[in-house]
């Protein structure tokens, strides 16, 4: 565990990004450490998602654009966070997203791994088989994730482990006729068995469907520094 914690400093303290929740020092005693986090003071999507049951099209298409501009950047830094899921994610004071906990999350030169971690209704098929994986892993959670936001539960959602194994490794799952078309599009493109064949984060942003939603705003700080 303290391996996993070091691990988790040592990557989040050199991630600065707007979406990604800024740690800014951390000390420690000889019982605990403590680390020194940005503030986000609408709390956890999670949250939200628990009041609200769904989002609307424009705040979930928000969100993808500010997680695939966010892990994008991860990409190229070569972090792989594989843990992306509403209980991850905080709310700075606009309720644009910040990426949390990067716990499980890990530095990669090669950018390939072959560890099984992440949470169970989020895991890619890649993960449950044991294969090597790379930072394609992320792109099957956002996919899951813009599902769950638009429909109110996991896609791969079941009564026991076995069967949500079963259906991530089948990609059995079935979107409600009552999500926009655009976002079935997006989803389809990005719960793909293969990871070579999901759509990569710049045609996320690129997408029409989160052309045409999003309302991403950038904050002062970032809008000074492009």
């Amino acid at each position: 565990m303290e391996h996993q914690l070091r691990r988790e400093i040592e990557i989040q303290a050199h991630l600065q990004h707007p979406n990604i929740l800024r740690l800014y020092n951390y000390f420690h005693d000889a019982r605990r450490v403590y680390l020194i986090l940005e503030y986000a003071p609408r709390g956890e999507l999670y949250k939200e998602l628990q009041k609200s049951h769904t989002l609307d099209e424009r705040r979930t298409a928000t969100i993808m654009e500010e997680l695939a501009d966010a892990l994008t950047y991860c990409h190229e830094n070569k972090v792989i966070h594989r843990d992306i899921k509403p209980e991850n994610l905080l709310l700075g004071f606009r309720g644009e997203v910040k990426i949390a906990d990067f716990g499980w999350s890990v530095h990669t030169p090669s950018l390939r791994r072959k560890t099984v971690c992440g949470t169970l209704d989020y895991l890619p098929p890649e993960m449950i088989e044991q294969k090597t994986y790379s930072e394609k892993v992320d792109l099957w959670c956002i996919g899951v994730l813009c599902y769950e936001l638009l429909v109110g539960n996991p896609p791969f959602e079941s009564t026991s482990y076995s069967e949500t194994y079963r259906r991530i490794l089948k990609v059995d799952f079935r979107i409600p006729s009552s999500i926009p078309l655009g976002a079935q599009d997006l989803i389809s493109k990005l719960l793909r068995y293969q990871p070579s064949e999901r759509l990569p984060l710049a045609q996320i942003l690129q997408h029409p469907w989160v052309r045409a939603h999003s309302r991403r705003v950038m904050p002062p700080s970032a809008q000074m520094a492009s």
